[in-house]
């Protein structure tokens, strides 16, 4: 294990010190108030099965996180699957009091998704952490893969920061001989954003942008091109003559 995994206290202070895990805590912690409200007006037939599902709830919770603790890698991909299980219980359980109820914490878990922001997936994966210079270096080197998969990304984007934990899955899975990934951070190279023809801000936004490059020549990006940037021409490898001129 990791030292993520290998210190979960740290994980403990920032699901304290974080708005996004402490909004979520408290929203989870509500229902034991409002559980305890309900009992007084449910029917003795409602509270019955809902005390039921409550136990069905626990134990299939409990037994996915126990599945999710084994496999996961990092503290940082357990709590956002535990958080993601746990809305979906909730969920299932308000259904059975109130749908009333079930709309009020679908509206609270969406004003939580807009008004904080997720902190980011801090693990590289198999990516390579990148500077321009760097990546322009490892692109026309001949022994490197043929395929390079870069992320623009910058830690100010709250897109950025709700995607940051797929590219580093992506790389483990499919990074091999042919194909490597990288990340530039746009936030501390911002002239890099104009070079790769990427609009960083305002309602053009482009990140996280993932171009992907075939031998030093960019062969295809998501989200499409910004005409409105001027990139510099592709990267392209020296020729032996003009190595030998230099």
């Amino acid at each position: 294990m990791d030292k993520k995994r290998s210190n979960p206290m740290e994980w403990l202070n920032q699901m304290v010190g974080e708005p996004y895990y402490f909004f979520h805590f408290l929203s989870f912690f509500s229902y034991f108030i409002v559980r305890s409200s309900a009992s007084n007006v449910l029917s003795p037939q409602i509270t019955q099965l809902l005390f039921y599902r409550e136990i069905q709830a626990v134990l299939a919770f409990f037994m996915l996180i126990a599945y999710k603790l084994a496999r996961e890698e990092t503290w940082e991909a357990f709590i956002a699957d535990t958080l993601f299980v746990g809305k979906i219980f909730l969920i299932a359980l308000t259904l059975i009091m109130d749908y009333h109820l079930t709309l009020w914490y679908f509206v609270v878990f969406s004003v939580i998704y807009v008004l904080t922001q997720q902190p980011p997936y801090e693990e590289l994966g198999s990516a390579s952490k990148l500077t321009p210079l760097q990546l322009e270096a490892l692109l026309t080197e001949g022994n490197t893969s043929r395929f390079w998969l870069v992320e623009f990304r910058a830690s100010f984007s709250s897109s950025c920061r709700r995607a940051s934990r797929c590219f580093p899955e992506l790389s483990i899975t499919y990074s091999n001989k042919n194909l490597s990934f990288g990340i530039v951070d746009l936030g501390l190279f911002p002239n890099a954003a104009e070079k790769f023809g990427i609009s960083p801000g305002g309602s053009m936004g482009q990140l996280p942008t993932y171009i992907l490059f075939e031998n030093a020549i960019e062969v295809s990006r998501f989200p499409e091109f910004n005409f409105e940037a001027t990139p510099t021409p592709p990267i392209t490898k020296l020729t032996p003559h003009v190595q030998d001129t230099c």
